[in-house]
């Protein structure tokens, strides 16, 4: 196939005296055939790169699926009288999710297996299915669970009874993607999250189990339209939050689960730049608030007075406090300290943080274990160690290893190196970057690497293992994570100085974390590749601009590419939930600014890597439009003849294909590419 050039309709956008030309705009209306029909060809001229990398991919493939366990369990988790659980059988795309009736670990080998829902008999053979929440009645009859089928954030609610395996009739359209669903003590009502016709949530409803949800009553509304809304049940299972958040303030209203018809009630009102989160615990409610303590810190709260607060431990700056979890007999917290994740006990008015052995490694606490519990299950992994749960005794503190996730195939840790290194900036910052290769990956040379980095909303990239790795890593491959500002890796400061009108040093932060790696003979500009998903789509788009010549190759997937426009757009669902992460182009300064980095605004007519992007028809979160226009725009300019290409996937979205097996099969093609371009 000859060159891709997009037909070009002249569109301009006039704001603060400037003008921006986009004629590529048309792109964007999906209703029109000239739209897919381009989308298509650009689809066919990818299969057209990619045939000539069929062996290399199905090399790939195949050798992800060789790791593919026979079968795969998680450890059950205790939930009342009942051990919960889900299991992969090798075969099959998706989960099955299962219970025993137990008293005890001991009892679960005798016990028998209920099926509470089969993914695989669900998707029925359709090409996508999307399950999220799930969450089971008190007196453990009921699950109520999502489902999508097309790739937006627009959900089913659907409610089984697990006594006769049948649908209840109970049906809710357009509930949220996540944290949505919770069920009320008596089992009779469900509150839920509905989206907006933007697909942004915004009300919270309750719906009595037996009737239509025509009847349900709406019982909060958030409408200020920069804040997103979701709920969660504390661990004591006694009451259920409503959040109110933006990206710098929350607010939260509480319902009695015991009392499902009564009012919420608000905790404390919105100030701007004050976050906070709830629990309960004993007779008091448990808030973790960034109020004078830009790190978080934790205070008891009188459930008769909110306003009476008193500390429950000392605040450390050097500790970034993220989740509390309750039991009935100790609380636990996470967050990050020293770059890595940390989980403490709270011992009298004191964190005790827990002891692992090696130095790099990720932890958290199992989620929707029973606050009855006389255990607590954390996963503990590294580069190394696959996802090993471990059993804590919640009154000796003693730890039992319950089960490591298990590694089909030859694999010898021994052979593999974790290893963290830092890079100085160019304000002088000590940057973090963890490695994990094979032993003799540096044996002859700088090695072929692959330099990832997301660096936004605060969302930390902590290592992480994975078996489907190794058939990249056996092949001489470093895999590399920087950990750019604009995550809190290091704290709630790194993620500050990450965002708004210091967004450029999470890509100068990228660049010189590449050029580090360079320079200390890890690699070379001729065997690097930068990839990043999303907002870290966005993060590689702009070192596209800014540095693409250190880099062989870039892989920006579902990228976040044309900020400036959606950021004017508000009738996209992010638009205005993200003027706090991003500044708000209506401002001049804002405007200005983001312009100035925005991958799509900046192409220039110079050579570019080689560049493989993806997208979704019907991703809600970054439209599909962004990469397609970004894509046009290269193509015309870019002087070199590296290869680009653009990958549409026609029925999902933001998180591309469902079903283990075509993921694995999208992961090879991505790693094919870039190895092509190494010279495999």
């Amino acid at each position: 196939m000859n060159k891709l050039i997009a037909k070009q309709i002249p569109h301009t956008f006039k704001l603060h005296g400037d003008v921006r030309h986009d004629e590529y705009y048309w792109l964007k209306d999906k209703s029109n055939p000239e739209v897919i029909s381009y989308l298509e060809q650009e689809n066919h001229y990818y299969d057209e790169v990619m045939k000539p990398l069929e062996s290399l991919t199905s090399e790939l493939y195949e050798a992800m699926v060789a790791r593919v366990p026979s079968a795969e369990s998680q450890v059950p988790i205790q939930r009342g009288p009942y051990y919960y659980y889900y299991r992969l059988e090798k075969e099959k795309q998706y989960p099955i999710f299962a219970r025993k009736r137990a008293k005890n670990r001991s009892e679960l080998a005798s016990s028998d297996e209920e099926i509470t829902l089969d993914e695989n008999a669900l998707a029925n053979g359709e090409d996508y299915l999307s399950v999220t929440v799930q969450r089971y009645s008190k007196d453990h009859r009921y699950i109520a669970y999502l489902e999508n089928r097309d790739g937006t954030d627009s959900y089913m609610l659907f409610v089984k009874d697990l006594n006769t395996d049948k649908l209840l009739e109970d049906t809710v359209p357009n509930v949220y993607i996540y944290s949505s669903v919770e069920w009320s003590s008596c089992g009779h009502y469900i509150f839920y999250v509905k989206l907006n016709e933007l697909q942004r949530p915004y009300q919270v409803w309750r719906h009595e189990i037996g009737t239509d949800y025509t009847a349900d009553v709406l019982l909060f509304e958030e409408t200020d339209v920069t804040f997103n809304l979701y709920i969660d049940k504390s661990k004591s299972a006694r009451f259920i939050f409503i959040v109110s958040q933006s990206t710098t303030t929350s607010e939260v209203r509480i319902i009695d689960a015991d009392e499902p018809l009564s009012a919420p009630q608000l905790f404390e009102g919105r100030r701007e730049g004050i976050e906070y989160d709830l629990e309960h615990w004993e007779n008091e409610l448990v808030l973790l608030t960034n109020e004078n303590a830009l790190n978080f810190t934790l205070l008891r709260c009188s459930l008769e007075n909110f306003n009476e607060r008193t500390a429950m431990v000392p605040y450390d700056e050097k500790r970034f406090i993220e989740k509390i979890y309750p039991f009935k007999r100790h609380v636990y917290v996470t967050g990050r300290q020293n770059g890595l994740e940390q989980v403490w006990r709270v011992e009298g008015d004191a964190l005790i943080q827990l002891e692992w052995e090696e130095d790099i490694y990720s932890v958290s606490l199992v989620p929707d274990q029973d606050f009855e519990a006389t255990e607590i299950l954390v996963q503990y992994q590294s580069f190394l160690t696959p996802k090993t749960t471990i059993r804590i005794d919640i009154d000796s503190g003693e730890k039992e290893v319950l089960q490591e996730a298990p590694v089909t195939g030859q694999y010898d840790r021994e052979q593999y190196v974790q290893q963290q290194v830092w890079a100085t900036a160019a304000d002088g910052v000590n940057v973090p970057i963890l490695l994990h290769y094979k032993k003799d990956a540096l044996g002859n040379g700088p090695a072929p690497l692959i330099l990832n980095a997301y660096g936004s909303y605060g969302y930390s990239s902590d290592p992480f293992f994975s078996a489907y790795r190794l058939p990249v890593l056996d092949k001489g491959v470093i895999m590399a994570i920087a950990q750019v500002r604009g995550g809190s890796e290091l704290g709630r400061t790194w993620y500050f100085n990450g965002k708004m009108q210091k967004k450029r040093n999470s890509f100068t932060d990228f660049i010189d974390a590449a050029n580090h790696l360079i320079n200390q003979g890890f690699t070379t500009t001729e065997l690097i590749a930068a990839r990043g998903g999303s907002a870290g789509g966005l993060l590689v788009g702009a070192v596209a601009n800014l540095a693409g010549d250190r880099f062989k190759v870039i892989v920006p997937e579902v990228p976040f590419v044309d900020i400036v426009t959606t950021m004017l757009d508000d009738t996209i669902p992010l638009t205005t939930l993200e003027w706090d992460e991003w500044g708000n182009p209506q401002n001049e300064d804002d405007y200005f600014y983001m312009k100035s980095y925005s991958p799509y605004d900046n192409v220039e007519a110079k050579p570019y890597p080689h560049m493989y992007i993806t997208t979704g028809l019907n991703d809600p979160r970054v439209g599909y439009w962004e990469p397609a226009k970004w894509v046009a725009r290269l193509r015309e300019l870019k002087t070199d003849d590296n290869t680009l290409v653009l990958k549409t996937n026609m029925g999902a979205g933001h998180f591309g294909a469902s079903g283990r097996f075509n993921q694995l099969r999208e992961l090879a093609e991505g790693y094919s590419f870039i190895l092509s371009k190494f010279g495999y």
